[in-house]
């Protein structure tokens, strides 16, 4: 498997990854109803950011975002979201894109990455990430609507990078 920064190319193989997962809205905070240009638009994040896929046999097997967390001020933190087509969970491919968006941050000057928004219901992702090293700093009780658990805490996540 590679990753690579991603090319305009790889929309098509990105955009039912990004499809699939946004139209369940069981894990994301995003509209789960906007349209193919409206997600094009909210994942290919503009420089400083940067999106890469997970590619392997020439397929997209995953895609990851990370950008600044906030402007001015919050810059100095990152934040990011992976995402890897279902057939291919279970793979190590979400932990790549996080060791990749670790490295990045790092390498780009960040003290940490923060997570603002992870579902406290998404167990793979939270030991995911607790796995790469992040500890839950808070949970707003009841700030995300699972659409079998009705309302779920939203945790925080961070990861100081010693910057």
């Amino acid at each position: 498997m590679e990753i690579r920064a991603f090319e305009e190319r790889d929309w098509p193989q990105v955009w039912p990854i990004v499809e699939q997962i946004v139209r369940k809205a069981d894990t994301f905070c995003y509209a789960p109803l906007q349209t193919e240009a409206q997600a094009h638009d909210m994942w290919v994040v503009p420089p400083p950011g940067h999106v890469v896929v997970a590619v392997e046999d020439q397929r997209v097997l995953g895609t990851s975002n990370m950008y600044p967390n906030r402007p001015g001020p919050g810059s100095h933190i990152a934040s990011g979201n992976f995402m890897v087509a279902s057939d291919a969970r279970g793979r190590g491919v979400g932990q790549a894109l996080g060791e990749y968006l670790l490295n990045w941050a790092s390498t780009s000057g960040f003290a940490g990455v923060q997570f603002n928004a992870v579902a406290a219901s998404n167990a793979p992702a939270v030991r995911l990430y607790e796995r790469l090293g992040f500890t839950t700093i808070g949970t707003v009780p009841g700030a995300f609507r699972h659409p079998a658990l009705g309302r779920v805490g939203l945790h925080v996540m961070y990861h100081g990078l010693g910057a």
